[in-house]
């Protein structure tokens, strides 16, 4: 179900944080948004980049932090959605990002899944995407 506006402000907030630290290359203010459970998920664009477990996750975003010259992040949409304890996010949002001396502007796709601890909203597990760019408007499958 929607998620009221006090809970989507929450939520929102903990995403927000999360990428701001990334932006600034904050490990530990990344890592105070998520869980710190040996099961927690962190999923990016690259084929290798399934993480489980902070440890893993640390290794990513130390890689992600060092193949990066410059971060930051702007939504285009977002969605949060809530039951109890436990809320979901979908959203679309450009990464701006300079790697190699090249800039880059990538249209990405993040959800989330988001649990209440100790009055504040984590994040469990995430994943962003790419949508596929060879993918025409129209088309549910990529055939070539």
């Amino acid at each position: 179900m929607k998620a009221d506006a006090k809970t989507e402000a929450a939520v929102m907030s903990t995403i927000n944080e999360f990428l701001k630290a990334y932006a600034k290359k904050d490990l530990n203010g990344v890592l105070q948004q998520l869980v710190p459970d040996p099961d927690a998920i962190f999923i990016g664009t690259g084929v290798d980049e399934k993480r489980i477990g902070l440890a893993e996750i640390k290794t990513q975003l130390k890689r992600d932090f060092a193949q990066s010259e410059e971060l930051s992040m702007e939504w285009d949409w977002h969605s949060v959605s809530a039951a109890g304890p436990v809320a979901w996010m979908a959203g679309d949002l450009i990464m701006h990002a300079k790697v190699d001396g090249k800039k880059l502007a990538l249209k990405m796709r993040w959800t989330g899944v988001l649990e209440k601890r100790g009055g504040k909203w984590l994040l469990v597990q995430l994943h962003n995407s790419l949508p596929a760019a060879a993918q025409a408007a129209g088309q549910s499958f990529l055939t070539s």
